[in-house]
């Protein structure tokens, strides 16, 4: 069918061409077809996903007929701050195209009042979020509400399809295809690797044909350079770049608005302040990250859509999509960690389809380089990447359950129909979908002697029903996928408190332990609720102590970082102190390929070092530091410590090894592993996250929130309860579940470990490697990137690069 008249004289009025791809979603809409868009950022891929609704409301197509009452389209965004920008972006074309279209947001800032209302009267357009869409599934209302929807649209489908808010939402869509079998599904993104799997993901019961995938129009391509020193080399060490400000201060004075990401909240405030430091000019420059409150976040999000801000210091927070056209320039501080996510970054600049986005990497040191250029040759080449599709969590489906329940009685065999509908939950058998309803109707055969964990019950009829109204009032008050993260208090058994850590790093702790923090070697007696319990340790600390979390290098960079390391030819392109770099590192040592496991040895002040080049991301090597320093302690090789970054993990100890590949033998995973996993406090941690998310224990009541040690102090009762009389429960599956993959990135261990068992390559030294030093660097400073530090770290890397950088003897081979 043809544009709608209405719809093609506004884009006349704007001087604005309709887009292929948007001629092709309202295509496919005709035709009956679920769409997943994918786009370049800036290519209108927002206004093409709603083009059919917008077209549904139009003079053309209503034919003399009134417009449609009720829900007719939800917007599905990862952020309310999307949402909100969306929404305002939306309702301008809607009054200048003169369209009956009522649209609305509603997230969980939106008034109670409010919210009744568009319960009662719903708007034809809602924007939400995934925890805010199932929430109001859960009402006895649903099936009225959404009875009437036709299109659902999930932007930016990247950035959580592949998580617990993807399974959330997953669970979602197969309630709504219940309530609305019409309902056609968009997906839209513009950094989506794999389309096929995400078309597969988007559908009922993965019919991946019924999905058409809809390409943009390409769009300029970026100008994307990588920032070197000016009167210095690529630093050695260190990720804050901090080399770079006096550069990235002319970068601002140079161009009306630069936006600055950083892949940390902290190193963000340490930018943030360092700018400021040399902010001779008084420019107006702001922060924006995670910890920041609502109010500062939406005060410097307003400044920058009114354009008062010179500069801004972001992470993540600030990826996706709010639409802000007068960037002049995006920096990205240290490597991107992945070629999507740097296309997200560039695609912030401009903001603008046919004006080419320029940015700039700012690395922070000699494998950051690498990095850098890796990723700028994969937006070149037009490369993806991003997380696997992996099975739905059991946690987010016993909430689900729950949602339902609340909505009404359910029948299991018709709910677990739907559910397998998903994808995401396709694996679940019966055996499974009993212990899932077990769990949510009384806690499980371990806890169903209590009341409070009498959820729903199943009667003589059949049927599934709350054991009480209260039940769904509770629901709503603690279901939820995001959980904040803790911090835990650091402390001697006297009660001297030395400060605090977050508790994804306490959480790999066991009692005996050593760590470093606050300047001093501590060993840890006892992890317990909120506390971390201390005394001095009688010898160096093993465990480097870390806050923040961190991106993960993609796959797919480090193999390509991997293959630069290797094309000698290419290395003409690298500065001369890279190139350098690397020859000297080819003459005393090796380079290890795709595929390839390099293990370098050698002594350096008076200890035994090994490098493991694993090229797997810090999540990963810092887990397999605390497994080989394990296995290292069980044959006597006295280890003393280890530190991670992305690319390699460095282990002393008073020991040489001699044969690494005895310490990268599979069984490592299980038998160090499990034993880890089980004595650190990394499974308790994991249960409290899956018993909140599963609706187990409650974080809020009415007109109360139970405080994190209240919360800990409960799930660690429960926990201790299930290991003892009821092991198999599915909440303990469901905590291993992501003490596996989410805490320590054992796939990727597991890979590691399957390169060593075929090429591990085992060099041994006299003394310090190139390729060592961006690693030996970090040594008992992994927590400090700030003051002082930077200055000991220079004077730490050039004594190293002293030695390393010697040539020698060639290597024989």
């Amino acid at each position: 069918m043809a544009v709608p008249e209405q719809i093609a004289r506004w884009f006349d009025s704007r001087g604005w061409r309709i887009r292929r791809h948007q001629h092709d979603m309202l295509e496919v809409d005709d035709a009956g077809h679920h769409a997943l868009l994918t786009a370049d950022t800036g290519a209108g891929k927002t206004l093409a996903g709603f083009l059919p609704t917008l077209a549904a409301f139009s003079t053309d197509r209503l034919d003399g007929r009134a417009p449609p009452e009720g829900l007719h389209t939800l917007y599905i965004s990862p952020l309310k701050a999307l949402a909100t920008d969306v929404g305002r972006n939306l309702v301008a074309p809607i009054e200048e195209m003169g369209l009956p279209i009522a649209v609305e947001t509603r997230s969980g800032d939106t008034p109670s009042n409010r919210k009744q209302r568009q319960r009662r009267k719903p708007p034809h357009v809602l924007l939400t979020t995934p925890e805010s869409l199932s929430l109001l599934i859960s009402y006895p209302d649903a099936a009225a509400l959404f009875a009437g929807v036709k299109r659902v649209i999930i932007d930016e489908i990247h950035a959580f399809a592949t998580g617990k808010r993807g399974d959330l939402l997953a669970l979602a869509l197969s309630r709504l295809e219940a309530l609305a079998p019409d309902m056609r599904r968009i997906g839209l993104s513009a950094t989506v690797a794999s389309p096929n799997a995400y078309r597969e993901w988007l559908t009922p019961w993965g019919d991946i044909d019924a999905v058409r995938h809809v390409i943009g129009e390409p769009g300029a391509p970026p100008d994307v350079e990588i920032m070197l020193p000016v009167e210095e080399r690529v630093p050695w060490g260190g990720h804050a770049a901090t080399w770079a400000i006096p550069q990235i201060y002319e970068e601002i004075r140079r161009n009306r608005t630069t936006l600055i990401f950083t892949n940390t909240r902290f190193l963000a405030e340490y930018i943030f302040q360092k700018l400021w430091s040399v902010n001779e000019d008084t420019l107006s420059i702001g922060v924006h990250h995670g910890s920041l409150s609502v109010e500062a976040r939406r005060k410097v999000e307003g400044a920058m859509a009114r354009g008062e801000l010179r500069a801004l210091v972001a992470t993540a927070s600030l990826d996706l999509g709010v639409d802000w056209g007068d960037i002049d320039c995006v920096l990205q501080m240290g490597a991107p960690k992945g070629s999507s996510r740097l296309l997200q970054r560039i695609g912030r600049a401009n903001h603008r389809l046919d004006q080419r986005s320029r940015a700039i990497l700012v690395p922070g040191n000699r494998f950051e380089f690498l990095e850098a250029q890796a990723a700028l040759d994969a937006v070149d080449e037009g490369q993806r990447d991003g997380e696997d599709f992996r099975p739905g969590g059991l946690d987010v489906l016993a909430q689900h359950v729950m949602a339902c329940a609340c909505a009404g009685p359910f029948q299991e065999d018709a709910l677990l129909r739907e559910i397998r509908s998903s994808l995401a939950y396709a694996w679940v058998d019966d055996a499974v979908w009993q212990r899932v309803l077990s769990f949510v109707g009384n806690g499980g055969y371990a806890l169903r002697a209590y009341d409070r964990f009498q959820r729903i019950t199943r009667e003589k009829d059949g049927w599934w029903r709350l054991t009480h109204p209260d039940q769904a009032a509770r629901h709503r008050l603690n279901a939820g996928i995001i959980l904040d993260g803790e911090m835990m208090t650091v402390r001697f058994r006297n009660g001297r408190a030395l400060g605090k850590v977050e508790e994804r790093f306490a959480a790999t702790l066991s009692p005996k332990d050593t760590f470093q923090f606050a300047g001093m070697d501590l060993e840890v007696e006892a992890v317990k609720e909120s506390e971390v319990i201390v005394r001095a340790a009688k010898k160096s600390a093993m465990i480097p102590s870390y806050g923040g979390a961190r991106m993960p290098l993609t796959t797919h960079l480090a193999d390509r970082v991997r293959a630069m390391l290797i094309d000698r030819p290419g290395w003409a392109r690298f500065p001369d102190d890279v190139r350098e770099w690397l020859e000297v590192q080819d003459w005393r040592s090796h380079l290890p390929g795709p595929g390839e496991l390099l293990v370098e040895s050698f002594p350096h002040g008076g200890r035994e070092y090994s490098v493991f080049y694993t090229f797997e991301g810090w999540n990963a090597n810092q887990s397999l530091g605390m497994l080989i320093t394990r296995r290292m302690e069980d044959r006597g090789l006295s280890p003393l410590g280890f530190v991670a970054n992305d690319y390699s993990l460095a282990v002393w100890g008073l020991k040489p090894v001699r044969e690494p590949a005895a310490l990268l033998s599979p069984d490592i995973l299980a038998h160090e592993f499990v034993e880890w996993v089980q004595n650190s406090h990394l499974l308790r941690r994991a249960f409290r996250e899956v018993a909140v998310i599963s609706g187990l224990v409650e974080r809020q009541q009415p007109g109360k929130r139970k405080t994190g040690r209240q919360v800990t102090f409960s799930t660690d009762l429960i926990y201790d309860v299930l290991r003892k009389y009821e092991p198999e429960h599915v909440l303990i599956e469901a905590a291993w579940a992501d003490a596996r993959t989410r805490m320590t990135d054992v796939g990727r261990v597991g890979d590691l470990l399957d390169r060593a068992a075929g090429q591990l390559v085992h060099v041994e030294l006299d003394r310090v490697s190139p390729m060592a030093v961006p690693v030996m660097v970090g040594i008992g400073r992994e927590r400090t990137p700030t003051g002082s530090a930077d200055d000991d770290l220079l004077v730490e890397a050039e004594s190293l690069a002293s030695a390393a950088m010697t040539p020698g003897e060639r290597r024989e081979r």
